[in-house]
């Protein structure tokens, strides 16, 4: 049963945003494109995401830039100045820090709502519970990702490397993160090197 307060949420949502059809392809990252199979992120498609969290807000940024409602369910950490700096607009991200048991289920039910949901859930999801968000997000045509484990999944992007730049001989500030990402989906496995500096996700450029 949804909750008076999912209902409004939905209702509001609604009318804040215009009706559309959904589309096979979501707005995508160009650098994001390079690690997904089909080269973008899939409407009806869950995709797991694990070593950095500023790695999955990355996903919501350009349909948050086109103007689409995003999600953030289950991170009471979440850093709102990181998530702007990736170009998520806050006035459309709906956020949940503490869900409760209930985390799984509630993405499934602000599928109807928003385009792309980041959900974290300290347990893994029962696959049947899976299967049925699944299908919801293939009806309403939206996008999940999380960051824990969860049956199903498109693809599987986990953080190998990473290194810090910035902090010499222990002074300094952080400038710059280089992560070395895995891929792995249907296809195999992939790897590329990214780039997290500021705001900016590119590809890094390593001898």
């Amino acid at each position: 049963m949804v909750s008076p307060t999912v209902h409004s949420l939905q209702q509001r949502i609604s009318q804040m945003q215009p009706m559309r059809l959904p589309e096979r392809k979501l707005p995508t990252h160009p650098e994001l494109r390079r690690l997904l199979p089909g080269a973008a992120i899939h409407a009806g498609t869950a995709y797991s995401v694990h070593g950095s969290w500023q790695l999955a807000l990355a996903f919501l940024a350009e349909a948050s830039s086109a103007g689409e409602w995003c999600g953030v369910i289950g991170c009471p950490a979440f850093g709102a100045e990181s998530a702007a700096a990736l170009g998520i607009a806050l006035d459309r991200c709906v956020l949940i820090p503490n869900p409760g048991a209930d985390a799984a289920a509630l993405a499934g039910t602000l599928s109807e709502a928003l385009t792309v949901t980041l959900l974290h859930t300290p347990a893994q999801t029962p696959a049947g519970v899976a299967e049925r968000i699944a299908a919801r997000l293939r009806e309403h045509g939206s996008a999940l990702v999380v960051t824990s484990a969860w049956p199903g999944t498109a693809a599987s992007l986990s953080v190998t490397e990473s290194r810090w730049e910035g902090l010499e001989r222990g002074f300094g500030s952080l400038e710059a993160r280089e992560l070395t990402v895995a891929t792995r989906s249907s296809r195999g496995t992939t790897r590329h090197a990214l780039r997290f500096s500021g705001g900016t996700l590119t590809t890094a450029k390593r001898p």
